[in-house]
This record gives structure tokens, C-alpha cells and sequence, in this order.
């Protein structure tokens, strides 16, 4: 399988304790790691990966402020992909509306692969089928009992789905109207890493079967470990199985000197102190809103992964109906009627009820 060469050498970025002239603390400086000594043509680019406040220990970024940021870098769209939760989708759509940017709604699941394995994919809305199977697969994250998890993943009585999480098999089950992206952190992403192409190939093409072509390998390069190996694996991957890349940012908070306040978070969230030796650095100063500009000098020997985030962003078209009541139609049978279904329902609540008190039937 072929697979990307001369990819440039990775600078060690790190943020120092270092001090300003009046005895402040020093911001943390990015600089670019991949140096192409030519000037680089900058195109449109779209972050389809931002992690919102809504995400909790996994994001610092206000929605009104993102949406002004992206406003201001002249971006045409920006996708809001919390962990497993849409809390902040209404306050999103709105912001970004005002402000002439289009809004991409999104999620990032957690997914249980069959094999034992956690891993995570992100899921981008394209139609209405698709916001109606995304407010599905997160509600059954948290909602589903074993046995109806279980079944709905189509795996009988077995469940090896936790909370906040899915079933693989539940996520291709629910493809209609989305895009996905698979990342590093993605069963496919897990397999290309531990260096099983075979496994990784045929993983893929049940992504592919089910997704058709709205399947997208993403790739960042944040300074984390691991990350330059799969751009250049995954872009292999892709001229083998066909599938478009696309570049993210895998953003945490607006700018780099935020990086700190975000890291606080998450000590908090688990326990530690920031300098506890023992504390796993899953983030990067570099995981900021980077400009089109500073994407397009990141990725100059990739541009198409970034051309590829503006066609993505085409693709994902929702008019969500604000301020109506917008209640859910519950199944029923051609001869039923919503009345009588509540009627019904409602008679054989207060029979169950009576049967468990029986002081108050007998009265």
C-alpha cells in the first residue's frame, strides 16, 4: 500500500515557563512546525472538529464567541462537535445565524467496536434524517437499558455497551443523513496505529458500506504523539480504499493562550494538579481556532484535506424550526389513533398502579 514521503521533520513544540519584561508570566508561543520555505495560497477552510464549554473538561469555547471568531477570520461555516451531548446546539445555530456564518451541527461518539475496544468517531449532520438519527444515537448513549441497547446495537442478549456510549453497529445502523469523520481515535484510526492495514482496510469498508461516500479519514497535526505518522498512513489508506481526507484543528478553546485555563479544567475534572508528573497530557497548546491562513501553512503539502473541509461543510444543509412546539409522534397502528393510544395507555398505567396498591382497589 502506498504511503505519503517526504513529510517535513516535526519541530519539538513545548510550552516554557518563561517570563515577560515586567516579571509576568509569558503567553505560550506556537510556532509552525512544518516549514515549506515557499509562500503558500490560502483557500477557504472550515473547522468541522470545536469542542464547546458544553463538553465540560473537554472544551473552554463559549458559542457566541466562536461564532464571532470564525465571523471575523471570514470563515463560511463552523461545526459544533461536543463529546456526546447537543446542549449546546440551539444557543450554536442561533449565534452563528446572526452573524452570517453557517452552522454545522455535530457530536463526537464514543462507540464500543466488538472487539473490547473504546474508540470515537465524529458525526456531522447533512439532512433532517441525519438530526433525527444524531438526537437518536446520543439519547441512546445515555437513555438505553442493557437489553434495549443490546438490541438496538443487534447483538441479542450480550451488552457490552456502557453508559455514554454506543455500539458500532448502532452507528452504521443510523448512517442515513450523516457525515462521518475517522480519526486517529476511530477503530479504523486504532487499527492503522498498532500497524494492522488489513484490519484497518476492512474496517473502512464497513464505514464505506454503510456511509457510502460520506465517509472522511481526518487527520490533524497538533504536536501529539502519533499524529504525523497517521496523516501519512491515513492518506495511504485513502488512494487505496478511495475516501477523501480532511484536516481539523481538534479545537479546545479559542486562542493559545487560553491553553492553560483548559488544562485547569481538566485537572479539576480528574483529580490532579497541572504539575503532577503522573497527570496524562492528552492536549496541545496547538489546539486552538487556527486562521485559514495558518491551517493552509500547516498542511501546504496536504492542501486538498483543507479544500476537502469547505465541500464537507456544502454538504451539511439543516433549517432547524425555532420557537414552535415541536412534540414527538408516537407509533401507532393504521386503525389507532393518538387519543386512543393515550386512553389506552393511560387505563393500563392506573390498572398497574392499583394492582401494586391493593388497599386502594379494595376501597
Amino acid at each position: 500500500m502506498s504511503e505519503v514521503e517526504d513529510i517535513e521533520a516535526v519541530e519539538t513544540a513545548a510550552e516554557t515557563e518563561s517570563t515577560d519584561a515586567n516579571g509576568g508570566r509569558a503567553e505560550p508561543e506556537v510556532t509552525p512546525r512544518y516549514q515549506t520555505g515557499d509562500e503558500v495560497e490560502v483557500g477557504e477552510f472550515v473547522h468541522l472538529a470545536v469542542h464547546s464549554e458544553y463538553s465540560l473538561s473537554d472544551g473552554l469555547v463559549k458559542v457566541k464567541d466562536l461564532a464571532t471568531r470564525v465571523a471575523d477570520l471570514d470563515m463560511p461555516a463552523v461545526a459544533l462537535t461536543d463529546r456526546a451531548n447537543l446542549f449546546g446546539l440551539v444557543k450554536f445555530y442561533k449565534a452563528c445565524r446572526d452573524v452570517g456564518v453557517k452552522p454545522i451541527m455535530g457530536a463526537e461518539l464514543d462507540y464500543e467496536d466488538g472487539d473490547g475496544g473504546v474508540c470515537r468517531c465524529r458525526l456531522l449532520v447533512a439532512s433532517k434524517s441525519g438530526y433525527d438519527n444524531l438526537l437518536s444515537l446520543v439519547s441512546l448513549a445515555y437513555t438505553a437499558a442493557p437489553s434495549d441497547a443490546a438490541k438496538s446495537a443487534g447483538l441479542g442478549d450480550r451488552h457490552p455497551v456502557a453508559h455514554g456510549r454506543v455500539a458500532r453497529q448502532a452507528v452504521l445502523a443510523a448512517a442515513d443523513g450523516l457525515i462521518v469523520l475517522l480519526g486517529t481515535e476511530s477503530d479504523v484510526g486504532v487499527a492503522v496505529g498498532s500497524g494492522d492495514r488489513s484490519s484497518a482496510r476492512q474496517r473502512l469498508a464497513d464505514w464505506q458500506m454503510a456511509f457510502g461516500d460520506r465517509v472522511y479519514l481526518e487527520v490533524a497535526r497538533t504536536g501529539r504523539e502519533a499524529e504525523d505518522q497517521f496523516v501519512a498512513d491515513a492518506v495511504g489508506l485513502a488512494a487505496v480504499a478511495a475516501v477523501p481526507v480532511v484536516a481539523c484543528n481538534d479545537v479546545r478553546f479559542l486562542a493559545p493562550d487560553d491553553f492553560e485555563a483548559h488544562e485547569t479544567r481538566v485537572c479539576i475534572q480528574e483529580g490532579r494538579v497541572l504539575n503532577d508528573p503522573r497527570r496524562e497530557r492528552r492536549y496541545s497548546v496547538e489546539q486552538y481556532l487556527r486562521s485559514p491562513a495558518e491551517m493552509y501553512e500547516l498542511f501546504a503539502d496536504l492542501p486538498e484535506a483543507l479544500a476537502n473541509t469547505v465541500e464537507v461543510a456544502k454538504r451539511c444543509s439543516l433549517e432547524l424550526v425555532l420557537g414552535e412546539p415541536c412534540l414527538p409522534e408516537p407509533p401507532i397502528d393504521k386503525d389507532t389513533t393518538s387519543e386512543s393510544l393515550l386512553a389506552r395507555r393511560a387505563r393500563e398505567g392506573l390498572e398497574r398502579h392499583l394492582e401494586s396498591q391493593p388497599e386502594l382497589s379494595a376501597g
